[in-house]
């Protein structure tokens, strides 16, 4: 799974205690996968304006999908976009976007920290995360395969999310978000509800390559 990859990104190497496969654990309580059900709340929408900044440079593994490349973006970080796909560059809530017809991967690469919003990735992406407060507004609205990810040090939490945007559109978004050097990164697709083998494919491309730098 993209999230198992994105998170071998961040184990230790080997020698400092937790590296290889033996870090790698979903857990359930203490053992096994963390599951939880949709829960209310409230918060602000997020913001979709940001300033172009020049688009970042590409390189191109040999595991990528075909038509993805590996965008190196200005702002720290790494990701496999889909070719041709426009960069809004980091605007004031501290979101890079990358947009393609219907479609749109949202990264925010460090914006909250830990000392601020705890250190329960699960916690973050219910009830904190800023990029899910339409989900948490809107009457519409549903998620499912929520679970916190534990490999070597990093913990992260992963969710499958629907809700009505603005314009009445019914939404498909996958979620992951990361606990990286005491903050919080998130990986976000959002696509049309109709679209959902496609806003999966995105999703596992861009976990599957995201690292900071």
């Amino acid at each position: 799974m993209g999230t198992i990859l994105v998170a071998v990104l961040f184990m230790p190497k080997a020698g400092s205690g937790e590296g290889g496969a033996a870090g790698v654990r979903e857990r359930k309580g203490a053992v096994g996968m963390q599951t939880s059900t949709p829960d209310g709340g409230a918060g602000g929408r997020s913001g979709d304006q940001g300033e172009r900044k020049q688009q970042p440079q590409t390189t191109e593994p040999a595991d990528l999908a075909e038509g993805f490349a590996v965008r190196k973006d200005p702002e720290g970080f790494q990701v496999a976009v889909h070719q041709g796909w426009q960069r809004r560059g980091e605007n004031e809530r501290g979101q890079v976007r990358y947009l393609g017809n219907d479609f749109e991967l949202l990264i925010v690469p460090g914006r909250d920290t830990t000392s601020r919003y705890g250190t329960d990735p699960m916690a973050y992406q219910q009830d904190k995360e800023a990029e899910l407060a339409p989900y948490r507004e809107s009457s519409w609205s549903g998620s499912s395969g929520l679970r916190r990810i534990d490999v070597g040090q990093a913990a992260m939490a992963e969710g499958t999310f629907t809700w009505q945007d603005s314009s009445g559109r019914q939404v498909y978004v996958r979620n992951l978000a990361m606990i990286h050097n005491g903050r919080y990164h998130v990986v976000q697709v959002i696509g049309p509800d109709n679209e959902r083998r496609e806003v999966d494919r995105l999703y596992d491309q861009a976990t599957g390559s995201y690292r900071p730098n």
